[in-house]
């Protein structure tokens, strides 16, 4: 049997997919975007969303049904998909509530800019990388509104072709053991320079790696402000595994200083330094999946609290067992030694085997060690 032909269920949608596109692994990053759809809606009383890549309109449907969403405009690029994408919207919606188009994504941000209609959340769901509507999805979201973009572009991302990230994003990506991060925020880093590009600046409202997608929302903001204070470089020393942020001015002076004679870092960049989420607004999103009995999505909210304000990296437990030539450390062990200690640190919900801290690796590799004596111990 065709698995196509066959009824999918998300949420409190029933659709099918037909000859469209769904991914199950995505829905993570969907029902992120509900939570938010659904508090801006509680805030301003009204949402309107533009839904510029939607395949099989899954995505427009909640916006609708569980976000509460006024309209929404549904659009992609191939008309080959109308008659599964019609018949899936038909089967729940209105048709005051929403418009069909087929067009090219720029197309429909360009039409939005030209007769001055804004959208209170405009979602980017690309295949590949977003480039190419950095700077174009601004001309349809709505100052306070919010831009959702996804990228499926790892490779780029991660240090593996610095030649294309730098034309992709504007910035040389190196590879080191925290790149998943450094995906998250490359996106950041090249929305906020295109929106300051149009007088504008942004605010990160959450960052989601689920392990092949990367997603980032972020709120449009009407002015440029100190955000590129944000806007810098990662380095990285592969000699000690020791993390340093570096702005524009202390360039020339990028070396790990963790040696006897000072190492050159290794960097990456320019991308975003700051917050990875918006933790009061991540509280509210957490108290709404627990109103809606989300409990997955309840521990995944509470996880990126506890990392939002934690500097741009993380340590692998691996990472620290190899240069500390140990077994792995027990995550929850190490990060309650850290805190002991006074630090702060935390799980990472980008990496399960991994913590983000503000201690050195060094001092984790110390801790690490205590763990494993501990545990030698009482064997």
């Amino acid at each position: 049997m065709n698995r196509n032909s066959l009824w999918q269920q998300e949420g409190k949608v029933k659709f099918q997919i037909g000859n469209t596109f769904y991914r199950s692994q995505s829905q993570i990053g969907r029902d992120l975007g509900l939570l938010a759809a659904a508090i801006y809606k509680a805030d301003t009383g009204k949402l309107r969303v533009l839904d510029v890549m939607t395949a099989c309109g899954v995505r427009s449907l909640r916006y609708v049904l569980e976000s509460q969403a006024d309209w929404v405009w549904v659009n992609d690029a191939n008309p080959e998909v109308n008659v599964t994408l019609s018949q899936n919207l038909a089967s729940y919606l209105e048709p005051s509530s929403y418009q069909i188009t087929y067009q090219d994504a720029n197309r429909v941000f360009f039409d939005c800019y030209q007769r001055q209609d804004y959208y209170d959340l405009v979602d980017v769901d690309s295949f590949g990388s977003p480039a190419p509507h950095f700077s174009t999805s601004l001309w349809a979201t709505k100052i306070g509104g919010l831009l959702y973009l996804t990228s499926t572009d790892g490779r780029t991302s991660s240090g593996h072709e610095p030649e294309k990230s730098l034309q992709v994003y504007g910035a040389y990506a190196r590879w080191h053991p925290a790149l998943h991060e450094q995906g998250l925020r490359l996106l950041l880093g090249s929305v906020l320079q295109q929106a300051n590009n149009k007088g504008l600046s942004i605010q990160p409202i959450f960052s989601l790696f689920n392990g092949q997608v990367y997603r980032v929302m972020v709120r449009v903001l009407a002015h440029p402000s100190s955000e590129l204070k944000h806007y810098g470089f990662l380095g990285y020393c592969h000699h000690c595994g020791h993390y340093e942020t570096v702005s524009w001015r202390q360039l020339s002076r990028a070396v790990c200083h963790h040696h006897a004679s000072p190492e050159p870092l290794t960097l990456s960049g320019p991308m975003w330094l700051g917050p990875l989420h918006d933790r009061p607004m991540l509280q509210r999103m957490e108290q709404l999946a627990q109103q809606w009995n989300w409990p997955e999505r309840v521990q995944l909210l509470q996880t990126m609290q506890a990392e939002a304000d934690l500097p741009p990296y993380f340590f692998g437990l691996g990472e620290i067992g190899r240069r500390g030539k140990m077994d792995p450390p027990p995550r929850d062990r190490l990060i309650q030694l850290l805190q002991a200690e006074g630090y702060q640190a935390s799980p990472t919900h980008i990496n399960a085997q991994a913590i983000k801290t503000n201690a050195a690796i060094a001092v984790c590799i110390e801790l690490a060690r205590q763990c494993q004596s501990a545990t030698s111990s009482s064997s």
